[in-house]
């Protein structure tokens, strides 16, 4: 199957309701979502546009580090199958990759294929090398992986030669051979040196790490972000899943139904997106049902500015 990721994006439809339960919840590949997502809510996921297009893409991505890294175990492909079909089924669009991360990549295709139809993919990897040539070749592997006809993005891996793979995607992106260009980085690595390619550089997406824990970038990187009109991609939403064990044994706060959230995963994820500067969220899971959790952060009402205050007052305190 040959994936044409640069089709009209089937995630501005509304989610397909496959099965609903006597209460009303809706049930996709065993997963029972918050009523946010049931009938007679706002089905669609919530999205936001890329500036430099104006194409809207849903705020919940999915990583795929350490997640899909599964190699050929066939038990773990298939487990990691479901992760993907939930996600697609539940309004997913992003899916970020990369060839640092192992074997995700090629499982990553694996489960494309596996899908019947073209999933409504949007396709994301990186360049992780030294070397125009180098580079080239990376990225052809990279599309063989998946089997994309072209990525949506491609993004410079943590600044790695920036200077050369900028000059490779702005032609690749030039001659149609993919669709944006982005630049990452991580943990607060080298932010002076990103703030220079924002303002010098013509890049569609900027990927960094942010999180209610993790708030540097919203000092120069995301209003930055907003002054050039670059999409925000954050990585690292649940900090490794370190924000998990700091409110192990806390219960959520009851407050937190004002902008329909269930869970603390939805409590991470919506403070994230809901900052104006951000795009999408990529969160990494290798299980069913936290995706399902994951992508009913996407859906229904987010917290306002004095919310998210609140959210970070609440975290502090614990």
């Amino acid at each position: 199957m040959s994936l044409r990721s640069g089709n009209a994006p089937a995630w501005r439809r509304l989610l397909t309701r496959r099965r609903f339960l006597a209460g009303g919840l809706l049930t996709v590949a065993g997963v029972t979502l918050p009523r946010t997502m049931t009938l007679g809510a706002p089905a669609a996921p919530l999205t936001r546009a890329i500036p430099s297009s104006g194409e809207p893409i849903p705020m919940i991505g999915m990583g795929s580090w350490r997640t899909f890294n599964v190699g050929r175990d066939e038990n773990l492909r298939r487990k990691r199958l479901e992760v993907l079909r939930t996600f697609f089924q539940l309004g997913g669009g992003m899916i970020d990759s990369s060839p640092m991360y192992g074997s995700s990549e090629e499982v990553i295709g694996w489960g494309l294929r596996q899908l019947k139809g073209e999933p409504p993919l949007l396709s994301a990897t990186k360049v992780w090398t030294r070397g125009r040539d180098r580079g080239i070749a990376e990225m052809e592997t990279s599309r063989t992986l998946w089997g994309v006809d072209r990525f949506d993005l491609m993004q410079v891996h943590n600044l790695l030669d920036w200077e050369i793979h900028l000059q490779t995607l702005f032609a690749m992106k030039a001659e149609g051979r993919l669709r944006y260009v982005g630049i990452t980085t991580s943990h607060g690595r080298r932010h002076d040196e990103l703030a220079q390619i924002m303002e010098t550089q013509p890049i569609d997406f900027v990927q960094l790490t942010y999180n209610i824990m993790d708030r540097e970038v919203e000092d120069r990187l995301l209003p930055l972000a907003a002054e050039r009109k670059i999409a925000v991609i954050a990585n690292r939403p649940f900090d490794r899943g370190s924000l998990f064990d700091f409110v192990e044994g806390n219960a959520l706060p009851a407050w937190a139904s004002e902008f329909d959230c269930t869970n603390w995963a939805q409590f991470f994820l919506k403070f994230v997106i809901s900052h104006p500067a951000l795009t999408c969220a990529i969160p990494a899971t290798s299980q069913v049902d936290h995706m399902g959790e994951n992508m009913g952060a996407g859906v229904g009402r987010l917290p306002s500015a004095q919310m998210r205050k609140r959210m970070i007052r609440h975290m502090e305190d614990l």
